[in-house]
């Protein structure tokens, strides 16, 4: 019987004495087509008494894992038989949610009711029970498979004597008991993180201990502290980084610089913003007859961050770093990020060079990549250089001194590189980047935009051109990589988007399968209209997010066949697998970090989870700055349209809150997806993407983040201002 299992011969490897295999069992009860209960199948499977407990346990990890389910007759089911889907669930703040199945099934909706077994996060099976009214599979659940939350930041609240902790992450909609005499002290007000003891179930609420304190709401830095804890990130290094870390030399020594070329005698500089600490790349242009050198040097962090070390496991875990207003929880420890990878000026540093020859077209003709040791000339900011190359500002010049000629010669390849862009059909969308400027107490004083002037385009397509070479380099040696690919818009949202600019008498080329370049030229087209925030943000909305993934499949949105990140390794852990991957070239052997598949899908996530802790950061700073701003009254522009109202991006302040639907004004409106719209069934009346509107602001909750508008229309808008200013006082 035992001999039969088509994976025999990997139990007994894996095992001194072999218990039938997962698939065997799974086998046995497809061939049995019917429960099983467990004394059944040991029967079936001649399973002996003492391997009973070692049977059970496999079992057990079965059902843990989905593989098998039992009955309400505790016998063992495949849950396939009885049309189960496996998924993660997804929660919502109001309290219903939705499985989000493992296969591409469509999301299954689950009631408040059903969501009492579980939490945001977790994993379940469940099974179809019927539709709901909006006709989406509703489900019911029948097993948890995993939980997804040991650890829960949160606030404490007092209800009815009792402690309670309200979580900070919304998707998780039930409140958290806490345990008597379990806890650390707390009091209202306080800022937690609790240890579930307990998950929850239909009837009783989860229960959990406070494992520490945080402090109060409100206190400097706190919104950081929440974010890091809400999205799980890794913000304290472990021992055995630490301890690597402490080993690492202060400076390069002689023994480092084996075996690289020496390119100190070359004057590279580093070209950043004015804050900026870790410093990844540097270059170095010169006129080669009709054409351009450019070198590019990017630190090496692959030399002193070894594969399987406690450092590559930290920084595969962080997935890169994250950038907060005033603080940073960095992808590697700060002797690294900060010293001995960043490239600071007037010492010796470790680096992998892309030295690339570029033809007087912007054609990259020659580059090759070789292991070097630098020395960094200058540390220069964006500001400087733009005011040096481009404003003749004589303070600017005396900074950048004898580098002054190649920084031209930096600019006029730019202008090269910037034909070459356009050529290709790249797509440039205009956007704008805003600044916090915060005062003594941390918090903020002013929103500022961030201008981007050309020194930064001149750093970027010099970025663009190395890693274009990086990815062209490992797919030539047949080496696997990690690419960052950028598929075109789908044909739901190519069709919403054709359809869309018809409306305005605009047409996107390329019929079904449009390119880069069709959408820059109907960019340029919609340059200079009065709706060209609407069209341009339509278009934006349109394309996919670019992902790591070690399929090829290239780069749409800046029209590249062939794209990955080489530049970057001190702050995205992608960038330091590609230099691992062409020094193995160079030396002719393989880089294999393990499945490249499962790697992207990592980096990809962590990237979106930095996202969105920093999302979540600014918006409670926000908050916090127009708390004591209400009854005033702004005007802005419609950032974007639900079917629950409008998002209002207030000019000058750089701020977006909600417009609900019930302030549109008595009528009902219908939510019009593919045209961006909110349209009055008996006004008439619409309200679309980027219409300019004029709001007061009524309400500002920083436990939620939520901003509130009222619409001032030209009526009342004169005197808003002054009503808006007693309700503002009335409120404290």
């Amino acid at each position: 019987m035992r001999r039969a299992d088509p994976f025999y011969a990997r139990e007994c490897e894996r095992y001194d004495n072999p218990l039938p295999s997962r698939e065997y069992v799974v086998q046995m009860l497809t061939e049995q087509g019917r429960p099983m209960t467990m004394e059944h199948l040991a029967r079936a499977l001649d399973i002996r008494e003492p391997e009973m407990p070692f049977f059970e346990r496999r079992l057990r990890a079965m059902e843990r894992d989905g593989d098998l389910m039992r009955n309400r007759r505790d016998a063992y089911i495949i849950p396939d038989k009885v049309a189960l889907i496996k998924g993660r669930v997804e929660g919502h703040p109001d309290g219903y949610g939705f499985l989000i199945p493992d296969e591409g099934d469509e999301d299954v909706f689950l009631g408040p009711r059903q969501m009492r077994d579980v939490l945001h996060g977790d994993r379940a099976m469940v099974r179809i029970s019927g539709v709901d009214r909006r006709g989406r599979p509703e489900g019911q659940i029948v097993e948890v498979l995993e939980r997804g939350n040991s650890r829960i930041v949160g606030r404490v609240i007092e209800e009815h004597g009792v402690l309670i902790v309200a979580p900070e992450n919304k998707r998780i909609a039930r409140d958290i008991l806490l345990a008597p005499g379990r806890s650390k002290k707390v009091k209202t007000g306080d800022v937690v993180v609790v240890e579930l003891v307990e998950q929850p179930s239909r009837y009783t609420a989860p229960i959990g201990k406070v494992v520490e304190v945080l402090g109060q709401y409100a206190d400097p830095g706190m919104e950081v502290e929440i974010a890091l804890r809400k999205h799980e990130l890794p913000h304290e290094f472990s021992a055995e980084a630490k301890a690597q870390t402490r080993k690492l030399p202060d400076r390069v020594r002689k023994k480092d610089m084996a075996g690289r070329e020496d390119i100190r005698h070359l004057p590279l500089v580093t070209i950043d913003g004015e804050t900026a600490k870790d410093f990844d790349d540097a270059v170095y242009c010169a006129r080669e007859g009709r054409g351009y050198r450019l070198v590019v040097a990017i630190a090496d962090v692959s030399h002193y961050v070894e594969p399987g070390s406690a450092l590559d496991h930290e920084a595969r875990e962080r997935g890169n770093s994250v950038y907060f207003p005033r603080r940073v929880i960095p992808m590697l420890p700060e002797k690294l990020s900060n010293g001995l990878c960043s490239l600071n000026p007037q010492v010796d540093r470790l680096c992998m060079v892309c030295d690339m020859a570029i033809g007087p077209t912007g054609a990259i003709k020659q580059y090759r990549f070789y292991p070097a040791v630098m020395y960094s000339h200058a540390r220069l900011t964006y500001n400087q250089v733009a005011a040096a190359v481009f404003d003749k500002d004589p303070e600017a010049l005396a900074v950048v001194g004898e580098r002054l000629g190649d920084l031209k010669n930096l600019d006029k390849l730019f202008r090269v590189l910037l034909k070459a862009r356009a050529k290709r059909g790249a797509i440039d969308f205009e956007t704008t980047e805003t600044r916090m400027i915060f005062n003594d107490e941390g918090k903020i004083e002013r929103i500022v935009p961030e201008s981007r002037n050309d020194a930064h385009r001149i750093i970027e397509e010099c970025m663009l051109a190395a890693n274009v070479c990086a990815s062209e380099f490992l797919a030539k040696h047949r080496h696997a990589a990690l690419y960052r690919v950028h598929e075109g818009p789908s044909v739901e949202k190519l069709k919403q988007l054709r359809s869309f600019m018809g409306e305005f008498g605009l047409q996107l080329g390329g019929g079904d399968d449009p390119h880069a370049s069709d959408y820059a030229k109907l960019l340029d087209k919609v340059k200079g209209r009065p709706d060209e925030q609407l069209l341009q943000t339509v278009m934006l909305r349109s394309l996919r997010q670019a992902i790591y993934s070690p399929d090829n499949v290239g780069h749409f949105g800046l029209a590249y066949e062939s794209y990955t990140h080489f530049t970057s390794p001190i702050r995205r852990y992608p960038d330091l697998l590609i230099h691992r991957s062409i020094k193995a070239v160079l030396q002719g052997k393989k880089y294999t970090p393990g499945d490249w598949e499962a790697i992207g899908l990592a980096c990809s996530q962590t990237e979106r989870r930095a996202d969105d802790a920093t999302r979540d950061v600014e918006a409670w700073l926000k908050c916090f700055y127009m708390q004591d701003r209400i009854g005033e009254v702004f005007t802005g522009s419609v950032s974007s349209v639900v079917p629950f109202g409008l998002f209002i991006a207030l000019d000058d302040v750089f701020v977006e809150g909600l417009l609900h639907i019930s302030e549109l004004g008595e009528d009902y409106f219908q939510y019009d997806e593919s045209r961006h719209e909110l349209y009055g069934e008996r006004t008439g009346q619409r309200f679309r993407l980027s219409d300019r509107i004029t709001v007061q602001l009524m309400r500002v909750d920083l436990e939620t983040t939520k901003i509130d508008f009222r619409l001032v229309r030209d009526a009342d808008q004169a005197s808003a201002p002054a009503r808006g200013r007693r309700k503002g006082r009335a409120r404290g």
